[in-house]
């Protein structure tokens, strides 16, 4: 097992904290011995071909962190991370790791060293159904998750949990407690039937819990809030803290906060943060989420890499993004329910040539109304969009990014121009649907996040 160097991290713990950045900094910035259950479901090591999920510059410096060697250098990633897990884990805590058979055999032996193979207590197969895949091999339907304490105490939080009994017991006993015994000698006698009632069998380590449908995902490896609420449920009671260092779409922050359990989620992408903290808004109702390391000004919109301000931009309208093709004349996206063109410029005083564009664009695109968001506009900008509303050829809305940022951290509900993206005016942004990213179409490929991030330096 570990020893850790002297480390000089906070010394208080936050809750209903969302940090934006590379959790191995955000958890070294935790005080000691601080959580009481770490679940995490890191990226897979799967194979060397990314998958862009959000589609920002963030997921590309992630990505070559731990693809750089193979294997090798993964398994080095993940226990530098594994090191700080165990530093913040109370003695009385537990960790969930969530992986899939790439990698799995790999990661227990890197957990054994960290944690001590004598703090080993389960492996967990959470098994599911989906399509089958191939002639020449069983169907690969189940996850690995490694269940370790911090310690062997035996105040370590342990909520038994409990499954139907089988259906013959059912049958031949009901809901009756058996009790079991033997003679002297050894031999086993007959079950017999006690007043009380059975609570059921205890909970085994293989968990049949359906996966989310693809077209209900906010995120494509988004796991059952039933399976994080089953985990939190065994390894906390109320008030509990849990943390998720790779928390994705939030679904684990969701359970906890349903669960009365505080929390605290850390992830790289700026979008997946935006979607978490709405997320739990609109399901939770949660109150004073603090987001960390995310950008609050337009100071700090401005500094954000381009992808990641259009994905920024495009959660705050509820819009779609437009898919990823050569011609596309400026169009990034689209608005809600009317499906209105977006054009997003990180720029400051556009000007009327942008506008000129983007009417043509808009007029080969079969559309009358379009909106152009940027920080600032120049008159001849200005003057444009009215004389071409004047001819009845365009209807050009030009948003300020810092109506979006608006008063209280979400989009302005005063501001007339933004407030025409939407047939009828939301009282609030929690009124609308969640965010669900850019659709495969429309997802950058990683060398054009790599040449976007090198060229915003």
């Amino acid at each position: 097992m570990i020893e850790h160097p002297p480390m000089n991290p906070l010394g208080y713990l936050e809750t209903g904290v969302l940090y934006c950045g590379d959790n191995l900094e955000r958890l070294a910035q935790l005080p000691p011995a601080s959580v009481d259950l770490i679940y995490l479901d890191p990226p897979f090591f799967s194979n060397r071909n990314y998958e862009v999920i959000w589609g920002d510059e963030a997921e590309m410096r992630s990505f070559e962190d731990r693809w750089e060697g193979g294997i090798s250098h993964y398994i080095n990633w993940m226990k530098e991370r594994a090191f700080e897990l165990h530093r913040v884990l109370k003695p009385t805590g537990s960790l969930f790791f969530h992986c899939d058979w790439h990698a799995g055999h790999y990661l227990k032996v890197m957990l054994d060293e960290i944690f001590g193979s004598e703090n080993f207590v389960n492996e967990i197969v959470w098994s599911y159904r989906k399509w089958s895949t191939g002639k020449y091999a069983f169907q690969r339907n189940h996850d690995t998750i490694f269940f370790y304490s911090r310690s062997q105490t035996k105040d370590r939080t342990f909520n038994q949990l409990f499954m139907e009994r089988a259906a013959s017991t059912q049958k031949r006993f009901g809901n009756a407690k058996i009790t079991s015994s033997h003679d002297n000698e050894g031999r086993r006698l007959p079950s017999e039937i006690g007043e009380e009632e059975s609570e059921g069998v205890r909970m085994n380590d293989v968990w049949e819990i359906s996966r989310v449908a693809p077209v209900k995902q906010l995120f494509p490896t988004q796991k059952p809030r039933p399976l994080l609420e089953r985990i939190i449920e065994v390894a906390t009671n109320k008030g509990d803290v849990v943390l998720d260092p790779f928390c994705g779409c939030g679904t684990a922050m969701v359970a906890a906060e349903k669960l009365r359990r505080q929390w605290i989620g850390i992830d790289i992408s700026p979008t997946a943060v935006s979607v978490m903290k709405r997320r739990l808004l609109k399901e939770t109702g949660a109150q004073d989420i603090e987001l960390i390391g995310m950008p609050v000004n337009e100071d700090e919109l401005r500094a954000l890499k381009p992808f990641e301000f259009q994905n920024w931009v495009m959660q705050r309208l509820n819009g779609t993004h437009s898919a990823r093709k050569s011609g596309d004349m400026g169009i990034d996206g689209f608005s809600f329910m009317s499906h209105d063109p977006i054009q997003v410029k990180q720029s400051e005083r556009i000007g009327r040539n942008v506008v000129d564009n983007f009417e043509t664009a808009l007029e080969r695109a079969g559309k009358t109304t379009g909106y152009i968001i940027g920080f600032s506009f120049t008159r001849g900008a200005i003057e444009e969009v009215a004389r071409a509303k004047s001819k009845g050829k365009a209807d050009i809305h030009l948003i300020k990014v810092s109506s979006l940022v608006g008063p209280r951290d979400e989009p302005d509900v005063q501001d007339r121009d933004l407030m025409s993206l939407f047939p009828s005016k939301p009282k609030s942004f929690l009124d609308l649907p969640l965010y669900d990213g850019r659709s495969k179409d429309a997802r950058p490929s990683p060398e054009e996040l790599l040449e976007s991030a090198d060229n915003a330096g």
